[in-house]
């Protein structure tokens, strides 16, 4: 079922609220998908999904490898029983201190914890465009 990345129903607003380890999708130079287990924020108002992460880790790099005039798809999903929710859209890398403190305070908002403190984060946003899922 597709829904609307800026106004979601309830229950997918809910859902993207709880404690749920999620995954990222980015593709690899070669085009082979790279799926890892990440901590997401989503925020509908903006229509922008967070994953915060280091600078040198391979999600980054097949991010900032397949930049070009538009940026690259990805996408991040969760799922719980028979619950299930991916959100689509395009990724760029935010190095900015206020971008990753802002995507610090979300994460920790989200899973209730504040994130190990990390010089080399940054942080992924995606600009949603689409968001599926059943439950």
């Amino acid at each position: 079922m597709a829904h609307d990345v800026r106004a979601p129903s309830p229950d997918l607003l809910a859902f993207w609220r709880e404690h749920h380890l999620c995954t990222l999708t980015t593709l690899r130079p070669d085009g082979s998908p790279h799926v890892v287990p990440v901590g997401v924020t989503y925020d509908p108002e903006t229509g922008i999904a967070r994953v915060i992460t280091n600078k040198n880790s391979r999600k980054v790099a097949n991010i900032l490898a397949a930049a070009g005039p538009e940026a690259p798809r990805v996408a991040v999903c969760q799922v719980k029983k028979g619950y299930w929710s991916t959100l689509e859209g395009r990724a760029t890398v935010r190095t900015e201190a206020d971008a990753v403190a802002d995507a610090e305070r979300r994460y920790e908002e989200r899973y209730g914890r504040v994130p190990t403190p990390n010089p080399d984060r940054v942080v992924i946003e995606i600009t949603l465009d689409r968001a599926i899922g059943r439950g």
